[in-house]
């Protein structure tokens, strides 16, 4: 089964993210069947969540429900079996202090039968390369190791998922002209307050045939429309790091969307939703849905099923060109922040995330009229 237009991610909910008010097991449980009884027919989840907790529970929330009613995407490429690296998390499994191109076959095959045992499947419907490092986005044998196990029956579909953080445009397109034959799926970072940079790698997914999963389509939960300037957030939130004054700034482009969203009688996550889906290749949406922490400003704090009610009956309408163009001035965030991946302000040694631009990564923005020192820079900082 293909992703359909509206997707589920383990990460909902905040018990493996440490956002939000966060769900208990049987809240959690509770979330993901309800999506699926709501009609959300595709489900997500990386190996690394909760070092394969993540995956147990989705397996046991959809227990019983027909595996042919619903598309499962699973997510690998952290080694979490390696020593974590404090807040950088676990280190990716194609770091060369773990493993050499050679031993990447074996390891995708291990941790892709890992996680279907966790998940109680015998099959994925779409197997995605998590954050990978420059490795990961450019070299033959990853992508080897991924068809491998396609070849084997373990997934039918191919992907990549850039991030978590930002950036990995050049690397990205890079991936999609060595590789496009086996990439099906790219998961990027696209929201109408966030139009940049992930909208750079657009043209490119769709000329190489790659569709497009997009995430972070709240923007941190101002789209779900009960995130308002005194917000208190739930303790250890990661949207807490965000830079001072980004929830006034956001509410204050929110409302300038709203007549849009109105006009269509849509709901603000579900105008944002709709806004990527009406860009191509754009053929899918995993929103964050965060249960809030009780609020002391007025606001009444929307439920787990309200927000899984907006993302499941969104319409299958699409915004005009004008009005996609009206949405990306208003959310207009170039140079916004420093970037991830190959950038032109990056010296030496490689970090796992972050790269100096190599003479394949010039040559790629070459090709897609893509200056670096103009388009892949911070330029200011904005909340």
């Amino acid at each position: 089964m293909n992703l359909t237009r509206t997707a589920y991610g383990t990460w909902n909910g905040g018990r493996y993210m440490n956002f939000g008010d966060v769900l208990d097991e049987a809240q959690f449980n509770d979330s993901i069947r309800l999506a699926y009884e709501k009609g959300i027919r595709t489900f997500m989840t990386a190996d690394v969540y909760g070092n394969g907790a993540a995956d147990v529970a989705l397996g046991q929330a959809l227990k019983g429900v027909d595996r042919d009613s619903y598309c499962l995407v699973g997510i690998i490429g952290h080694d979490y079996a390696a020593p974590r690296d404090g807040s950088k998390g676990f280190p990716r499994f194609t770091d060369p202090r773990l493993r050499q191109p050679r031993d990447f076959t074996d390891y995708v095959k291990m941790a892709t039968e890992r996680q279907l045992k966790s998940l109680g499947t015998d099959r994925l419907d779409c197997l995605m390369l998590h954050n990978p490092d420059s490795i990961g986005y450019s070299q033959e044998p990853v992508w080897k190791a991924m068809a491998r196990v396609q070849e084997e029956r373990m997934t039918e579909l191919l992907g990549i998922a850039p991030g978590p953080a930002n950036g990995f445009t050049l690397d990205l397109i890079l991936s999609f002209e060595r590789f496009g034959s086996l990439i099906d799926w790219a998961m990027i970072i696209l929201s109408p307050m966030e139009p940049w940079p992930g909208g750079m790698a657009l043209a490119a997914a769709a000329k190489h045939g790659v569709d497009l999963i997009t995430r972070v389509v709240d923007h941190g939960g101002i789209f779900h429309d009960d995130v308002k300037p005194g917000h208190v957030f739930g303790t250890r939130d990661h949207r807490t790091f965000r830079p001072a004054g980004w929830v006034e700034a956001g509410v204050r482009k929110l409302d300038a969307m709203r007549p849009i969203a109105e006009k269509h009688g849509l709901t603000m996550l579900q105008l944002a939703s709709i806004w990527n889906l009406s860009q191509s290749p754009v053929k899918s949406v995993i929103p964050t849905l965060t249960q809030e922490v009780p609020q002391t400003n007025g606001v009444t704090v929307k439920t787990m099923a309200q927000k899984i009610e907006e993302l499941a009956t969104l319409p299958d309408i699409k915004l005009s060109a004008d009005e996609v163009a009206e949405i990306a001035a208003i959310g207009q965030n170039k140079g916004c922040m420093d970037l991830k991946g190959g950038t032109p302000d990056h010296t030496g040694d490689p970090l796992p995330d972050r790269w100096s631009l190599t003479p394949d990564l010039l040559d790629v923005a070459a090709r897609w009229r893509i200056e670096p020192s103009r388009d892949l820079v911070c330029t200011h900082k904005v909340a």
